[in-house]
């Protein structure tokens, strides 16, 4: 039988990664994509290059890797299309591309900065399924298709002076659930893992931005009292792309050490 095929978006580092790295110790072969680059507005470095060319030779023949901005509609038709021309086929899209920024308070917001956030954390979202979903639903039946967005706790609560984020997270939610519906009776689930502060770069922006430690936003991982770790994620990720989550669609599931639990 013919190894899965999954697309992941952000996969150089962080949960990205260690999401190429859990699909190809199930079985899967993936199409590794990632912006490899600064982002105008956006004051922490992306990751680079050759963060993305570790996780493809981690991966060996098995992981293909692209760069690509989940910005480009175009690239993203490619990468998809990469992923059947190179492996076979397409059977999952992993949307992790994101970014953050925050500080401003909703009405000092500047247009730049709410279209690079929700371009990328939310329309990203969106023009990956719209370049994956044709090749997944082109596999014959009976297929085992999946779709997973990253979302965030940040899009169940709002946080303070991270508007777009928060908009762009709580969009993301909606957005799987339409999706799920959407694609009723075609054997293709849609669904979302929602992070609380997880040990990434993005959390590390975030705790630059209100000038605090990394480690103290352990505080707010109530009742687990510590960071997420990537992998955690990529836990949750990766058995939302498996045979065993197949009665599982238009859900959000949290990972986030019981954050949106208890505020």
């Amino acid at each position: 039988m013919n190894r899965p095929v999954a697309l992941v978006t952000g996969a150089a580092r962080g949960i990205g990664a260690a999401t190429v790295a859990r699909l190809v110790a199930d079985g899967w072969s993936v199409v590794a994509a990632d912006v490899c680059g600064d982002v105008a507005d956006i004051e922490y470095a992306l990751a680079t290059p050759d963060e993305l060319v570790a996780v493809g030779t981690a991966g060996g023949d098995r992981v293909l890797t692209m760069q690509v901005d989940v910005r480009d509609q175009a690239a993203l038709h490619d990468a998809a299309e990469a992923a059947v021309e190179h492996f076979g086929r397409l059977d999952a899209a992993v949307a992790v591309a994101g970014v953050f920024k925050a500080r401003t308070p909703l009405w000092e917001v500047d247009d730049a900065e709410w279209e690079t956030v929700t371009d990328i954390n939310l329309a990203g979202v969106f023009q990956t399924a719209r370049a994956a979903i044709p090749r997944i639903l082109a596999s014959p039946e009976p297929r085992r298709g999946r779709f997973v967005a990253v979302s965030s706790s940040a899009g169940t609560i709002g946080l303070s002076r991270m508007a777009p984020y928060v908009a762009a997270k709580h969009g993301v939610n909606g957005l799987v659930k339409a999706l799920a519906v959407d694609l009723a009776g075609t054997g293709v689930t849609s669904n979302a893992v929602a992070p609380g502060s997880t040990r990434t770069a993005i959390l590390e922006a975030s705790a630059a931005a209100f000038n605090t430690d990394i480690d103290e936003f352990a505080a707010h991982q109530r009742p687990l009292a510590r960071l997420v770790e990537p992998a955690q994620v990529a836990d949750a990720i990766c058995w939302l792309c498996s045979e065993g989550a197949g009665a599982v669609t238009g859900t959000v599931v949290p990972v986030d050490g019981g954050m949106t639990n208890t505020v």
